[in-house]
């Protein structure tokens, strides 16, 4: 089969390497699309606890293959999406149940080999339906659906909570409509890329802040007049350091601060301890997604999360080197989807 393999960071090629063959309790999933997330830059980098060699890619959807013995939950032809993480069991943070805390976490195109090849093995208990309506670039957006439910889970907000957020990449767009589902009284979204502002208008009803390069007290000042006091929440979803540093000017008296985004490894940031102290701020961290992914795949494949608009750019394998660039660079590229 064909597959995009890292043998260390930034060093990758497209190779031929024998087709995986399913073992016991095992499906083979012939992968449709597998989508690009900002998470593969910092792979790309050897960040985000990625190990090598390695076959990137989180966010697959396809076709089963073949079954290993003992399988019995689908059948060669399923339509699948599948979970990319396991979690041990057996160490102290699984042994608690918070097993996204697990010091030993599996997770397929991160520390394991990923859906950027033709095939790609999963244990038959992280197998999920992907309905007919449904098209292989809707199920790469399950994956990133189960983050936007964990970080509901984590920022619980309430009917009709004013919520501002940084950043309409296809994350952000996700989370934005399950705030608004959630009963987000005013849902304000700061976006550079005009597109990914319309895109927030068209599917979270958003009320879009157009954030300015060259001017950023003019988006600021355009979101203190909107709220003088501040939002309830308020939620990075750009992993941009000076953006995540300006929290905690947007937000109410015992509002909630939530980093959502994936700032880098090596990145501090300024807060100042009297300003949480005396005004009671919450920070919240919402980190990827484990045991939410069946509520995803419900979600999408009821027709509940919209897709429409978000797919902006597909690519082979052989042309990785143009998914990273775009990613690199923002704009209006939106979701990124690899078709092996």
């Amino acid at each position: 089969m064909k597959a995009l393999i890292y043998s260390a960071p930034e060093h990758f090629s497209v190779s031929d390497i024998p087709t995986p063959e399913p073992g016991r309790g095992q499906v083979l999933i012939r992968v449709r699309a597998c989508g690009v997330c900002k998470t593969d830059l910092h792979i790309h980098h050897g960040k985000f606890s990625s190990a090598f060699p390695l076959i990137p890619g989180h966010e697959f959807a396809g076709e089963v293959a073949a079954l290993g013995d003992g399988v019995t939950r689908c059948c060669v032809g399923d339509r699948v999406v599948a979970d990319n993480q396991r979690a041990c069991g057996a160490c102290d943070a699984c042994r608690r149940g918070e097993p996204l805390y697990c010091t030993a976490l599996f997770a397929q195109g991160v520390n394991a080999h990923g859906g950027f090849a033709e095939y790609t093995l999963v244990e038959e208990e992280r197998i999920y339906p992907l309905a007919d309506e449904r098209s292989f670039n809707d199920g790469t957006l399950v994956e990133p659906t189960a983050c936007a439910i964990h970080g509901m889970d984590i920022i619980k907000p309430h009917l009709g909570d004013d919520v501002l957020l940084f950043g309409a990449g296809p994350t952000g767009l996700l989370l934005a409509q399950l705030l608004r589902r959630s009963g987000a009284a005013l849902l304000a979204v700061a976006e550079l890329s005009p597109r990914k502002r319309e895109l927030a208008v068209a599917l979270a009803q958003a009320h879009p802040i157009s954030v300015l390069a060259d001017n950023p007290q003019a988006h600021s000042d355009a979101l203190h007049a909107l709220r003088p006091a501040g939002f309830d929440i308020v939620i990075d979803a750009t992993g941009v350091p000076a953006v995540v540093e300006r929290l905690p000017d947007f937000v109410r008296m015992g509002g909630k601060l939530v980093f959502y985004g994936v700032c880098p490894e090596e990145a501090a940031i300024s807060l100042r301890p009297y300003d949480i102290f005396r005004r009671e701020l919450t920070i919240l961290g919402s980190f990827s997604q484990l045991r939410t992914f069946h509520r995803a795949a419900a979600l999408v494949n009821q027709g509940l999360i919209t897709t429409e608009g978000m797919l902006t750019h597909t690519f082979p394998l052989e042309a990785w080197p143009e998914a990273l660039r775009l990613m690199q660079q923002g704009g209006d590229a939106v979701k990124i989807v690899m078709a092996p």
